[in-house]
């Protein structure tokens, strides 16, 4: 038996589990019930701690190519699930136990990722109810983790609904990567292996909407599978030439120079490096920029405050520092420095707010998702009011009106379920 873990934090070589049995034979008691969804191999979830991981049952090969594929995405900074170790020489006895699989575990290999908390497979999203836009919003998420994958070098050759996670981020969803076995990281990705990746996207989507559509009778507003599939193709294409085509304005438009740069960081990406040359005799100019980085916002929220957080999320926090600092400023009559400003904001509103919603009732959202629901209700109630309701108002009224209410509904459906 050898277990190869990826980092000291998650110290996994828990003995007590029957690492020398297939993974259809471990007794359920030591499995957990998660959200899942459809895996070609067999998975099972084991919790540690209050860490829940997943595992996977795979040839050998096919397992460490994963691993190793999963940890170099990892360092890239790209949504994927935690690879978190993989074990292998399962046919050989441990600690004096003989293996008593059925199975000829020669070559086979458990591969173990982190699973990823308050993300859910795109089945589960949509069974417990979805909207059209909402749905919409899905394949927007799918679309920009390809894009990402791209712009990296990584060839996924299986993207579909089925192989990604999805998590809440400020009202909108974000993809992860979750399966990477049939995957390839190259220094650049040709535009005919992008466009085979996207044939292969487009197939892969329309079959998991058939499927469902025939499993519900229908998605929600009646969109057609065909036609969903064909809107995340456009929808890659158009982000891939926002962040990858050459802009030509004149010599005396250079503002233009710091929209594109905008657009490129509302979009949740920074600029490595910008060239810019002269056409047509100097009376034009050529701007090409490098993206790189994904994720600039997450990263600016991360480093002023430590909160780990999606992309929409850290844009949401960050306006609310913005509007924290500016009120400050003005009532001081000097301006707060931005790291103050975050620190004071951190700790006098965003966590004062998030102790004042009852454990019981945050429905699974994280806290970054939490806030942003509340500044959600509080924009409605400003809206509704004609005036600005104060955030201590808006908690009182998001716990009874929203939080509290809807765990009443939930208790009457348990209660009218079991009648039944």
């Amino acid at each position: 038996m050898k277990f190869q873990i990826a980092s000291p934090s998650h110290y996994f070589t828990d003995l007590d589990l029957p690492w020398e049995r297939h993974l259809t034979e471990w007794p359920q008691e030591f499995f957990v019930p998660v959200a899942k969804g459809i895996h070609r191999n067999v998975v099972g979830f084991v919790a540690r701690g209050d860490k829940v991981y997943a595992l996977k049952e795979l040839a050998q090969p096919i397992a460490e190519k994963e691993y190793r594929l999963l940890r170099e995405l990892e360092e890239l900074g790209l949504p994927v699930v935690e690879p978190i170790g993989i074990v292998t020489e399962r046919d050989q006895t441990l600690l004096g136990r003989v293996t008593q699989s059925e199975h000829d575990l020669k070559g086979r290999a458990l591969l173990i990722t982190r699973y990823l908390d308050g993300a859910l497979p795109y089945r589960v999203i949509i069974e417990r109810g979805t909207s059209s836009l909402q749905l919409q919003q899905m394949l927007d998420a799918l679309a920009e983790l390809m894009v990402r994958l791209h712009l990296s070098g990584f060839y996924w050759g299986d993207c579909s609904l089925s192989n990604a996670l999805f998590r809440r981020d400020a009202g909108l969803l974000a993809a992860y990567l979750v399966d990477a076995e049939t995957g390839e990281l190259l220094p650049e990705l040709s535009d005919s292996r992008r466009d085979y990746d996207l044939e292969l996207a487009f197939t892969n989507l329309a079959g998991d909407l058939m499927d469902l559509e025939a499993l519900l009778g229908g998605l929600p507003g009646n969109l057609d599978p065909v036609e969903l599939a064909e809107k995340l193709v456009e929808r890659y294409r158009d982000l891939w030439h926002e962040l990858k085509s050459d802009q030509v304005f004149s010599s005396d438009e250079q503002y233009l120079v710091e929209q594109r740069l905008q657009r490129l960081n509302e979009l949740g990406f920074d600029v490595d490096e910008m060239q810019l040359e002269s056409v047509e005799g100097g009376s034009r100019i050529r701007m090409r920029a490098k993206v790189v980085e994904p994720w600039h916002h997450k990263r600016i929220i991360h480093n002023l405050t430590g909160l780990k957080v999606e992309e929409n999320q850290a844009r949401r926090l960050l306006n609310d520092i913005n509007r924290y600092r500016a009120y400050w400023s003005g009532e001081s009559g000097r301006e707060m420095p931005e790291v103050v400003a975050a620190y004071r904001w951190l700790t006098e509103v965003f966590q004062t707010t998030i102790d004042r919603i009852p454990n019981a009732l945050r429905e699974g959202l994280d806290e970054a998702e939490l806030y942003h629901e509340i500044l959600e209700h509080r924009w409605y109630m400003s809206e509704r009011a004609s005036q600005d309701i104060g955030l201590e108002q808006a908690v009182q009224s998001y716990v009874e009106d929203v939080l509290q209410r809807s765990e009443s509904r939930l208790q009457k459906e348990a209660r009218l379920l079991q009648e039944k």
